[in-house]
């Protein structure tokens, strides 16, 4: 027996006779990969050659070839961008504004006269006082007795010297209006605002003033304090229609002084009587001009309140008699797109602040459309002749046009004018019915709205 041969017992053993099988082989991670790697080996060289390739590859041409690209798509989103702008019914007004404050001029000399001798510093108690504003002597080549007196008025001294008086002297009421209006120094301003305030608005209580006054601060002192402030008076001629720009050589901005010029003014005109008026009918008519047209400068923005009440103080300056002839001067006043602007700022209080809205805006009206019409019902009659399906339709003049009729109408009640009211809403459901919802025309769709809205309003408030 061979030494490989099995052995006996090995034959019978069938686990040992079985015949092997072949085993698998474990592929392992490195495998893959060089299996992945090959395969896209194979694939690019299956792949057919380019022509650049075989001539050669020219970058100058594929950055040509891609700016040109670029090119057409710029222009391409340019023309679509302006394919929206045009379609775009989301437009603005035009902002507000008007410039009314020019060149400033050099403020008018105050007239020389003795201070010393005012009776008011002629008190026991006065010449106690001298010690203490004594140190404002000799700035800016002032005289001791004005820097006396300025020391008295901060420290409100002289309101209380004239209260213990009864009495200001013409000399002394003058300088102080003087300091009002022209004083650099914001301080003295103040406190010469406050001595006024204190003086016109003191009264007993028999409603008659506790200090006497001689001099008063008037019209043309006025005119003459805006005349160094460089207002334009020519901005409001009959015959312009439009704001004019400012000079080249003009200053920033309206001069500070014209806050207290405008709180003088409105206390002016609240200490009213029969038997004391300051201003004419005439001077006061061309004052409340000037106070609803200064509201346009964009400038004067932060003093809308103190606007706002002296525009309330004048208006409640005219007697019952002259209202009606005066509210219609002061209406004639020729603007343009700050028509809207003035009559935002006219708040309607009273039955004459809505008297003095609604002929505004009637005479806006007047001057937009010309000679045309010269009333209410010409008005609404001229606008329904419009026609809005044309393609050059103005809407942003229509837009004017409904905001100011609507303002016309406010002292003109439905109910006692049917003809009126009849012309509107005719007029309002034009807007609706000539002007579709999908039109895409500047200003169409405010109109619609602003009508459609008008509309409903006007239908509750006759119900």
């Amino acid at each position: 027996m061979e030494a490989k041969e099995p052995l006996d017992f090995e034959k019978e053993d069938q686990l040992l006779n079985a015949t092997p099988r072949k085993r698998r082989k474990v592929i392992g991670l490195d495998d893959l990969l060089t299996d992945y790697y090959e395969a896209i080996n194979k694939v690019v060289d299956c792949k057919p050659k380019n022509k650049s390739f075989c001539k050669g590859y020219n970058s100058d041409e594929d950055e040509k070839t891609q700016r040109k690209k670029e090119r057409m798509l710029s222009k391409f989103v340019e023309n679509c961008e302006k394919q929206v702008n045009e379609m775009n019914t989301e437009d603005e007004i035009p902002l507000w504004n008007q410039r009314l404050f020019g060149q400033q001029k050099s403020p008018p000399l105050f007239e020389s006269m003795s201070l010393s001798n005012c009776q008011l510093l002629q008190f026991p108690s006065v010449g106690d006082l001298d010690s203490v504003f004594q140190c404002n002597a000799g700035q800016d080549d002032w005289s001791s007795e004005e820097c006396f007196l300025e020391g008295l008025l901060v420290n409100r001294w002289l309101a209380k010297l004239t209260f213990i008086s009864g009495h200001v002297e013409d000399s002394v009421a003058n300088w102080v209006f003087h300091k009002l209006l022209y004083s650099p120094n914001e301080d003295i301003e103040d406190a010469a605002c406050e001595f006024w305030c204190d003086i016109l608005l003191s009264k007993d209580e028999a409603d008659k003033p506790l200090v006497s006054l001689g001099w008063f601060p008037n019209y043309h002192k006025l005119m003459e304090a805006l005349e160094s402030y460089g207002y334009m008076a020519d901005m409001f001629d009959s015959h312009s229609t439009s704001s004019k720009e400012a000079q080249p050589d003009c200053l920033e901005g309206p001069p500070r002084n014209i806050s207290s010029w405008i709180k003088l003014l409105c206390l002016c005109c609240q200490i009213r009587s029969y038997h004391q008026s300051i201003f004419s009918k005439s001077e006061a008519e061309e004052l409340l001009g000037i106070i609803i047209h200064v509201v346009l400068d964009r400038q004067l923005q932060g003093l809308l309140l103190t606007l706002n009440e002296c525009m309330q103080s004048m208006i409640g300056y005219f007697r019952e008699d002259e209202w009606d002839a005066s509210c219609e001067k002061v209406a004639r006043i020729p603007n343009d797109i700050n028509s809207l602007r003035i009559l935002e700022c006219i708040s309607v209080t009273n039955n004459r602040s809505k008297h003095l809205r609604s002929q505004i805006a009637l005479q806006f009206l007047i001057l937009h459309l010309g000679e045309k019409v010269n009333s209410h019902r010409e008005v609404l009659e001229f606008l329904l002749s419009v026609n809005m399906k044309e393609k050059d339709c103005d809407f942003l003049k229509i837009y004017i046009y409904l905001v100011l009729v609507e303002n016309s109408l406010l002292c003109h009640p439905p109910r006692e004018d049917l003809v009126l009211t009849d012309l509107w809403c005719k007029y309002l459901q034009n807007c609706s019915t000539q002007i579709t919802s999908t039109d895409w025309r500047s200003y169409a769709s405010k109109v619609r709205s602003k009508a459609s809205y008008i509309l409903q309003s006007t239908t509750q408030r006759n119900c």
